[in-house]
């Protein structure tokens, strides 16, 4: 009677292919709806009210403009106002309005259309997110084979698993539950969960987590946690909650645009009803309040805040740092602490052949082994495999044929080479002799944080290969650029093995090294730092990092291999992983942050100047909106200084 573990499957051949992505259109937002509505609205009016048109024509325009790109922020400011909260929103639109009221229909209609777009953006950022977290879950198979008591195979759905169960895991499909195996051996690639480069060998006793790939043996699992308790839920869950309690972060002009935006509304209506009450005619008053309110508007404040930070965004998107939004780029410049994830962000995420090592009396020399290593690893699917494969093509080397190939999960792959048998595999599995010079070799390479693989050749080792994750180029001027930013040097956390991470960091020149996170860990130690008055930058890719970018004061992930959880989750992505962009960036959001104080002064100057003119003499309507959108512009091209290229240079000078 043959096992369960032998049966063929369809799945044997490959992994599943990855079930669609569940995104969110924008057009699905009704926040985008209307922004788009009054955006074609504005654009069909402008040029009738630019030639001097008709008012019938272009006025009904301006009208639905005011209607479908202000109704709902002016909603939004009705309910805060219902908890006692004095919303911007609501006081845009009540100054386009009053901008519309005094013969400004046009600056009135600019207004909405401006708010409006940055509602349905806010909107669809945070749809993005929600749909890579519900994403998350598609990781986890619907289904999963459990095993009666009989050894009867059932499917059932993986969300009704018991502890206790013991489900079957074939060949290329993702595991159900976080068990432990109880019978078989397989690599598992379980980077989502832990970030290790490498797929893990799996035998009877060792954990397994729902959500990752089993390679190509077979698995009986027994399951230990409830789906729900599972580490990919976790996960889940914990990017839900950080999204939810992490307070918003917002501009610092914000922080007094309470007070403000209260102190000006009580104004406006002061400098209205005083005068009106001791017996000044209606319109001169209505006039001198309204010409008040666009000459204080928080509008000329917020507007002289964006600029620089709009440039910078420009300016770093230009140069391969995608940043979502201007709140990010201010608080860039904030962060006084960093923690770098290992896999995939100082390294590059790909395991290349570092280390050739013939023994002597073998009769190889470095190209012989690597020729006879690669033709037997040719035909697997492994990622060290690959990496043997990839080192022999770029020394040109000639493989030959092949015969009589099989692969033992765990253990390596076997071939027919010229005639001679070629085994490839761990040492563990190969070396029966810890004195053996090969044993010896693979020990040391260990040792220095590297895989080591045996190969042999008819039974008898004939030399080790080194495999390792390489470090990115810039990741050593990277690192001591960030630390130079931050007066301490980065955090190391990751979910590789102790050895590896502590190699790595000793080349780099991280001392705080924490290794073997799982991703509760990771956030555990973002909030460690935290706690102790810090604000942290996390940089990852995985969805192993995306709670600790969720968690953190701000996340950047690599955009090349990163997973679609941490580029939605972090707010700013390296697109073309080059690592040396996010000390450049960080140090680009410093200069905005500059210069955004800059432009509050001198748009504060403006705002003071008109108010006292208007308060204490007549100020002329026209001379009133000339010097707030004067002060506007002279801010606005303050801010486009970061535009340049050199602006760029001098944020990061090593930055070419």
């Amino acid at each position: 009677m043959s096992s369960v573990l032998d049966r063929p499957s369809t799945a044997a051949a490959g992994p599943r292919p990855a079930p669609p992505r569940r995104r969110t259109r924008i057009l699905a937002l009704p926040e985008a709806r209307w922004a788009l509505a009054a955006l074609v609205l504005f654009l069909a009016a402008l040029p009738l009210h630019l030639l001097d048109a008709s008012a019938w024509l272009w006025g009904p325009l301006f009208a639905a403009v005011y209607v479908t790109g202000g109704w709902e922020p002016g909603w939004e400011g009705l309910k805060a106002l219902k908890d006692k909260t004095l919303d911007v929103d609501l006081l845009m639109v009540v100054a386009a309005l009053g901008a519309a009221a005094i013969g400004q229909v046009l600056d009135g209609a600019l207004l909405i259309v401006i708010f409006a777009t940055s509602g349905a953006l806010e909107a669809v950022a945070t749809a993005r997110t929600a749909d890579s977290v519900r994403g998350l879950l598609d990781l986890a198979p619907e289904t999963a084979t459990r095993l009666a008591d009989d050894g009867a195979e059932e499917t059932v759905p993986a969300g009704s698993l018991a502890v206790g169960d013991v489900v079957l895991v074939r060949p290329g499909e993702r595991i159900g539950a976080d068990g432990r195996v109880l019978d078989g051996a397989s690599d598992v690639d379980q980077a989502t969960i832990t970030g290790e480069p490498l797929p893990v060998a799996k035998q009877p006793g060792d954990e397994v987590f729902a959500g990752t790939l089993n390679g190509s043996g077979a698995l009986r699992v027994k399951v230990e946690r409830d789906p729900s308790e599972s580490v990919i839920a976790r996960i889940v869950a914990m990017v839900e909650e950080a999204a939810e309690t992490k307070a918003p972060t917002q501009l610092f002009i914000e922080k007094i645009e309470q007070r403000y935006s209260l102190g000006m509304v009580a104004a406006t209506l002061l400098i209205f009803l005083i005068p009106l009450l001791m017996g000044s005619d209606l319109r001169s008053t209505l006039l001198r309040a309204m010409t008040f309110m666009i000459v204080a508007s928080p509008c000329a404040v917020v507007l002289a805040t964006m600029p620089p930070l709009l440039s910078a965004m420009a300016n770093a998107g230009r140069h391969g740092v995608l940043v979502k939004s201007a709140v990010v780029m201010e608080r860039l410049g904030r962060i006084d602490a960093v923690a770098l994830d290992k896999t995939g962000t100082l390294t590059e995420g790909t395991p290349r052949l570092t280390d050739l090592r013939p023994l002597d009396g073998s009769g190889l020399d470095e190209d012989g082994l690597l020729r006879l290593a690669a033709a037997a690893e040719h035909r697997s699917e492994h990622p060290l495999a690959r990496a043997v494969v990839d080192a022999a093509r770029a020394r040109d080397l000639d493989l030959p044929a092949v015969s009589d190939f099989s692969s033992a999960p765990g253990t390596g792959v076997t071939a027919t080479v010229d005639g001679r048998a070629v085994t490839v595999g761990s040492p563990a599995r190969l070396l029966d002799d810890p004195a053996h010079p090969a044993a010896v070799l693979a020990a040391a390479l260990e040792e220095e944080g590297r895989t080591a693989v045996v190969v042999t050749l008819d039974g008898r080792p004939a030399g080790v290969l080194g495999i390792a994750d390489r470090l990115r180029p810039e990741a050593i001027a990277a690192t001591r650029a960030l630390a130079e930013l931050t007066g301490r040097a980065p955090v190391l956390v990751t979910g590789d093995n102790p050895r590896a991470a502590a190699r790595l960091a000793a080349e780099v020149g991280i001392t705080d090294v924490r290794a073997g996170l799982l991703p509760q860990d990771k956030v555990a130690a973002v909030h460690e730092l935290q706690n102790g008055g810090a604000k942290v930058l996390v940089v990852g890719d995985g969805v192993n990092d995306a709670p600790a970018l969720a968690a953190a004061h701000t996340g950047i992930a690599m955009g090349r291999a990163g997973s679609d959880l941490a580029l939605e989750t972090a707010d700013a992505v390296v697109v073309r992983d080059e690592l040396a962009t996010v000390p450049a960036v960080v140090n680009l959001s410093r200069r905005a942050r500059s210069l955004v104080i800059q432009n509050l002064v001198v748009a504060g100057a403006f705002i003071a100047v008109l108010a006292v003119w208007d308060l204490a003499g007549t100020l002329p309507l026209p001379l009133g909106v000339a010097g707030h959108e004067g002060s506007t512009v002279l801010v606005g091209l303050n801010g486009l200084r970061l535009l340049a290229d050199g602006a760029w240079r001098r944020a990061h000078p090593d930055v070419r």
